[in-house]
């Protein structure tokens, strides 16, 4: 498998649709800058696809502690006064806590995977504001593949 170019979201959801979790997490271990360059790239792409209209006005702070065979990457997600900023690293006193597989992950914000079938088989793990977790997604706009 080539490089997977997590900043170039149709490059990103052709992969996550032609490989398994395992090929990919693989891949990603093995390209230069791993695991941390995909998911500053992914995040980078989610605050760029923030629609502060859909948010109105609210704000809010977003832990994700993605897991690969590495270990946990954690990324905070901070919404306020119309900008969405992200950061390595953790956030204080998260409003929702999101913890899931990296495969999962690219699988889920590329639209390959559904949020609610992956919490109920329990490889999607919310605490915090449940309903928050719900509502927040539509906030960004998904490029098209």
């Amino acid at each position: 498998m080539s490089q997977i170019d997590a900043s170039n979201f149709s490059a990103l959801s052709a992969a996550v649709e032609q490989n398994s979790n395992e090929e990919l997490v693989a891949a990603i271990q093995q390209q230069e800058g791993g695991v941390d360059a995909v998911l500053g790239q992914v995040f980078a792409g989610m605050a760029e696809s923030f629609n502060p209209a859909k948010a109105a006005g609210q704000q809010a702070t977003v832990q994700y502690e993605i897991s690969s065979p590495a270990g946990t990457h954690e990324w905070a997600m901070r919404i306020a006064d119309g900008r969405c900023e992200v950061e390595e690293g953790r956030a204080e006193s998260p409003r929702v806590t999101i913890r899931m597989g990296l495969g999962d992950f690219l699988r889920l914000i590329t639209g390959k995977a559904n949020g609610m079938q992956l919490f109920m088989t329990g490889k999607l793990k919310v605490s915090g504001d449940l309903f928050f977790a719900q509502t927040y997604q539509s906030w960004f706009d998904r490029p098209q593949a």
